[in-house]
């Protein structure tokens, strides 16, 4: 993508004024003017503003004011939440929009965890983005003048396409810094700057919580229009240290034949660029078809072998099934997720093998009750297979074809199982009908019955237990 910035800051805030949010934070920015406050829009919005891109999770810091009378003020205009306020943030209910203070950051002592911070309303603008971790999101806008602010060049940096530090000598405070750089790498294709690598390389990711470092992900595979250039630089900067299950797949050999491209590193990186366009917004789906492109082949390192001079993996679908979960969980992902993305790590080769091998109706009806009980759609595990396919130098997957994921959609389709598994027609109470009494044997028969189903297709119950429980 292009990295010149268009937009002129008066043009962003007239965005801002097409939208209900926004004339709502202008007309707080006027009000705080009138106590002797300046407000500044920062951040994500004056940066995507100046991409081009929607303005929107406004952040908007408060200088001259104390954090008493910048309550009194917000007051005015709904109710306000205290949730952030140890961190000098507020927010009017109603109005997804951070007010905050100017503060000053700084790592506690050696052998804790977190930060001390400082409220200091009389800060310049220049003292106050200086904690931010990049120069590109140290940018402002005076939300009454519409004076631009940026002490650190970070539209310069913007339009070259450039990630550099704000403060070297304070960006290792926070080691979440380093996968936020990996993922505005991958978010905005833009290039890290060697002396912002060489600080990223010296941070210690593990005493990180999961949970930030699954949301610095999820921002990567949702959002990354070349996910690939946020681990590759994850690589670069030695981070992968901190992810084994990713770091095993650097170097591991796949067959020529199947695999012109390269090792399953190399391999796996170009499946996440394939799967973006694949990928559909940032819902539920999307985040388990990129977790599921990204972690199908982490049992190749375990199962890749030379057999009778080819090499193979055979397994590896398996293989990797547990390696994913590990890997989620240590990231804290929902249950869910989870269950999702692990069911498609086990049956990403099964939308090829079953149109190779000419499945009958029956393995097609089987997989998918299987996937359905992760929630999983048959739909969504052909994706995860298409990035797979795609991500390779074949003749096939150059041209973006991939005759067999076509062909099992298809006969899914046909099915009527695309979206969801068969459900089991015969009941226990069926089986009551027909006479049985509760008890062991109900659970053999249901089995049966289940077998029938998906073996003939029949729907009605009195047929299935004709075949399977004749009397």
């Amino acid at each position: 993508m292009s990295h010149q910035p268009n937009p002129e800051p008066s043009e962003i805030i007239s965005q801002l004024d097409e939208t209900s949010e926004g004339r709502r934070v202008r007309d707080v920015a006027a009000a705080l003017r009138e106590w002797g406050g300046r407000a500044v829009l920062v951040g994500g919005a004056v940066r995507d503003g100046l991409l081009g891109l929607p303005v929107k999770d406004l952040d908007v810091e408060v200088f001259g004011v104390d954090l008493s009378t910048l309550r009194r003020v917000l007051t005015n205009y709904g109710k306000v939440s205290s949730v952030g306020q140890s961190f000098g943030v507020l927010m009017i209910h109603g109005l997804d929009v951070d007010f905050s203070l100017p503060r000053r950051d700084s790592k506690v002592a050696e052998g804790h965890r977190g930060f001390d911070i400082e409220f200091d309303p009389t800060l310049s603008f220049e003292a106050a983005a200086r904690r931010r971790d990049l120069t590109v999101n140290a940018m402002g806008i005076d939300l009454e003048s519409i004076e631009f602010l940026d002490p650190f060049r970070g539209r310069e940096d913007l339009a070259s396409g450039l990630l550099q530090a704000t403060d070297p000598s304070t960006f290792g405070e926070d080691p979440l810094r380093g996968l936020r750089v990996a993922q505005m790498a991958g978010r905005f294709c833009m290039r890290v700057d060697p002396a912002l690598n060489e600080l990223c390389a010296g941070l210690d990711l593990s005493e990180l919580p999961g949970e930030r470092v699954h949301e610095e992900f999820r921002k990567l595979l949702l959002k990354g229009r070349e996910p690939s250039r946020g681990f590759a630089f994850l690589k670069e900067s030695r981070l992968l240290r901190f992810f084994p299950e990713l770091a095993a797949l650097v170097d591991v050999p796949q067959d020529a034949v199947w695999h012109p491209e390269g090792d399953v590193w190399v391999h796996t990186l170009m499946c996440l660029d394939a799967a973006v366009a694949l990928r559909d917004g940032v819902g539920a789906d999307a985040e388990a078809l990129m977790f599921g492109v990204l972690c199908h082949d982490f049992g190749k390192p375990v199962a890749t072998k030379t057999i009778d001079g080819r090499i193979r993996s055979l397994g590896h679908d398996q293989a990797g099934s547990e390696l994913t979960r590990s890997f989620l969980e240590n990231m804290r992902a929902s249950t869910a997720l989870i269950e999702r993305t692990t069911a498609l790590v086990e049956q990403h080769l099964a939308p090829a093998l079953l149109t190779e091998q000419g499945a009958k109706p029956k393995a097609y009806r089987r997989l998918a009750r299987k996937l359905s009980s992760a929630g999983v759609t048959m739909q969504l595990l052909e994706r995860v297979a298409r990035a797979d396919h795609f991500g390779r130098t074949t003749e096939d997957a150059v041209a973006l074809q991939f005759p067999a994921g076509d062909q099992f959609l298809e006969q899914a389709d046909a099915l009527e199982i695309s979206i969801e598994g068969p459900s089991d027609v015969v009941q226990g109470r069926h089986l009551i009908a027909r006479g049985h009494e509760p008890s062991p044997r109900f659970g053999e028969i249901l089995d049966r019955c289940r077998e029938v189903q998906d073996e003939t297709g029949l729907r009605d119950p009195d047929a299935i237990l004709a075949i399977a429980d004749p009397r």
